[in-house]
């Protein structure tokens, strides 16, 4: 399995995200929902090329989304399934192949606004 990073930026939309979950559904809806950010963390560390994967060359060289429906199936059935997960990773593989979460989305943003300052630019010459 790659190792994997998150950006501030990414770690700021986890705490945000995973305090909107526990406003709206409460601890046990929170901690479902963390449970599928972890795991589909790992899926995608775990395997670049799985189903869902998609390459965003329009973004960056090296791109991709993943969206955490992909990964629901994985979590754990006594964690408790999240029906519909609204959420995705952006990330892409540095030169030494670790995994490098820029952002989790909502999936009604418009990706193009919320990219990390000089994500546009190569991995490799940052």
């Amino acid at each position: 399995m790659a190792r994997f990073r998150l950006s501030p930026l990414a770690e700021q939309d986890l705490e945000e995200i995973l305090a909107w979950t526990h406003e709206q559904s409460g601890e046990q809806g929170r901690l479902r929902y963390e449970a599928l950010l972890v795991q589909a963390t790992l899926d995608l560390a775990a395997d670049p090329t799985r189903p869902g994967c998609t390459t965003r060359r329009e973004l960056s060289p090296g791109a991709f989304t993943y969206h955490l429906r992909y990964s629901r199936d994985h979590v754990p059935s006594s964690t408790g399934r999240v029906k519909k997960p609204r959420h995705f990773l952006l990330g892409r593989f540095t030169p030494d192949d670790c995994l490098e979460i820029a952002r989790v989305l909502h999936d009604s943003m418009d990706l193009p606004q919320h990219l990390p300052p000089g994500f546009t630019q190569r991995v490799d010459a940052m």
